[in-house]
């Protein structure tokens, strides 16, 4: 658990002062997980000027602070404001504008809200996300048969859960001049009997999106603002939003600046040449609350959908070893132009192979440079040889990945190459930090469920009894450092946010239960009662 509190650390503006300084807001009567160095605990705080002004304990602080907005958390629990390390925001909004295909137990289930949808909507083209045929009884990917009988003329494109997959109707194919016959480099387009099964896998989506009408500026304002209001209800104060382009980039900035977006964003610049150009010449852009430092890169797909690159291949499809979805030259170039920079290179590597590559690639670049917190987002595979690479990459990973995949990852990796899949303990012991996030919304954005995954390795149901490869289980201090302290590390940030400490940013959560103390499995049921942003109540 957290150890008690060892110092008060107090800003005065006159050294022996006896005025109590005003402050904006002060809190009491808390049960305060500082999560700083030595992961004390207070039971009161003051804020001025959207900063912590003094941590210690009730009486300490009511003696040399008053203010007039004050809160009595009634012994609750208040945890820094929680940092997802890896999810994309914006595309979360976008997706709750779509069917939401999410949970679906069956492909008859997509259909039938996919129809629902479509009653209320009447849209010109279909768009959902959030299908995964991992979840029903067949195991096998749907065709788009059924969605040709349904909608003849209208064009339907539904993503699956992970981003890496799309079903498409003949009308979306035709649209984007797909047939059996078209070659994609870094994806497939699934084929049997001679005909487009309606499966796109990774690059190959790519020609069904240039073909799907652009979202107007009002609905991704909407998007944004939508995002927004579901994290602060789940008590996450800065997103890690792993891909986002210049116009939502310029887009975020304003929405922040007009104080409408008042969540903090590290915006991570999805990789181009012509996105590389422009920030390359521009330099990093900061501000309180937007961190445009860092470039997205996709080294290979997902391994629910057979993309990710594997040393060997998939233990249940022969001779098939997954597709890079960026060519070796190229990521190679960018490595080289980035080390060249001050941006961060983040990249999505889930196969052993395109992990090794990546691993490499940064070693090369980057020589003998220090402190540059180049990224592996994901690391879901790794060889045992290449693990020793993360002693200065940072590995950016999602416990709820590993409860989600468990079921069927051992089918795609045969019994030996599991055990290097999802090795967060590992992983943290190595480098000695690990960034925690969620992936939403390729799984859900409630970080209490990144806590219990992290911690249990189990999912909702209590499965598997004991916990999947406990051995690489995290605990509860080192997943609450992960969704805090070290997720701000990640970003460079840690000397502004990430704990409840003097001088930081005023960004804290209240919660109705001590997740380090209550029992494992009551932290799914843990409620944010309240969400602080600069020491404002957001939620």
């Amino acid at each position: 658990m957290y150890k008690p509190l060892i110092y008060v650390a107090v800003i005065f503006l006159l050294a022996g002062c006896q005025e109590e300084t005003v402050a904006d807001l002060i809190v009491t009567n808390a049960k305060i997980i500082t999560v700083d160095d030595s992961f004390s605990s207070a039971d009161a705080f003051a804020v001025a000027d959207g900063k912590f002004l003094a941590v210690g304990s009730k009486k300490e602080i009511m003696s040399q602070f008053r203010s007039q907005n004050k809160i009595d958390a009634d012994g609750k629990t208040i945890v820094p404001g929680l940092i997802d390390g890896h999810c994309h925001f914006y595309n979360l909004g976008i997706f709750m504008q779509k069917v939401d295909l999410a949970g679906t137990e069956s492909y008859q289930e997509v259909l039938d809200r996919v129809v629902m949808f479509q009653k209320e909507q009447k849209s010109d083209f279909i768009i959902g996300r959030g299908w995964d045929q991992n979840d029903w009884d067949s195991k096998e990917y749907p065709t788009r048969k059924d969605l040709d009988r349904l909608y003849p003329k209208t064009p339907v494109a539904l993503t699956r859960i992970d981003g890496h997959a799309m079903l498409a109707n003949k009308a979306a194919l035709d649209l984007a001049g797909i047939d059996s016959n078209t070659q994609v480099e870094g994806g497939e387009i699934i084929v049997e009997n001679g005909k487009a099964t309606g499966v796109l896998v990774d690059n190959a989506m790519n020609l069904v999106e240039a073909v799907i009408p652009a979202p107007d500026r009002d609905t991704k304002i909407k998007s944004l603002l939508d995002a927004q209001e579901k994290c602060f209800l789940l008590g996450l104060t800065s997103v890690s939003d792993a891909g986002l382009s210049r116009e939502i980039i310029e887009l975020i900035d304003s929405l922040q600046k007009a104080e409408s977006l008042k969540i903090r964003v590290y915006a991570m610049i999805s990789v181009s040449k012509e996105n590389l150009d422009h920030y390359l010449e521009a330099g990093t852009y900061k501000t309180d609350r937007l961190n445009v430092s860092s470039f997205k890169v996709y080294a290979d797909g997902a391994l629910g959908s057979r993309g990710a690159v594997l040393k060997e291949p998939y233990s249940d499809r022969e001779n098939h070893f997954g597709a890079m979805v960026t060519p070796l030259d190229t990521m190679s170039l960018i490595a080289r132009r980035l080390s060249q920079s001050k941006f961060q290179m983040n990249t999505h590597a889930i196969g052993d192979s395109a992990n090794a590559f990546v691993l490499k690639t940064y070693a090369k670049n980057l020589k003998s440079q220090t402190n540059r917190r180049w990224r592996i987002e994901h690391a879901q595979v790794v060889s045992p040889d290449d693990f020793l690479y993360f002693t200065e990459i940072l590995p950016s990973i999602q416990p709820t990945h590993a409860t989600s995949d468990m079921y069927w990852a051992e089918d795609r990796l045969g019994s030996e190459r599991i055990k290097g899949a999802y090795a967060f303990k590992e992983l943290l012991d190595i480098n000695g930090r690990v960034i925690l996030g969620t992936d939403f919304p390729v799984e859900k954005v409630d970080p209490m469920l990144t806590f219990y995954a992290s911690v249990a390795r189990q999912d909702l149901s209590g499965l598997p009894e004991g916990g999947f490869q406990m051995q690489n289980g995290l605990s509860r201090e080192e997943t609450l450092k992960g969704m805090t302290i070290w997720a701000a590390y990640g970003n460079f940030e840690e000397e502004e946010k990430g704990s409840i400490e003097p001088g930081k940013f005023a960004d804290f959560v209240i919660l109705d239960k001590n997740i380090m103390e209550i029992d494992i499995d009551e932290v799914p049921k843990t409620k944010v009662l309240g969400t602080y942003v600069n020491g404002e109540k957001v939620y």
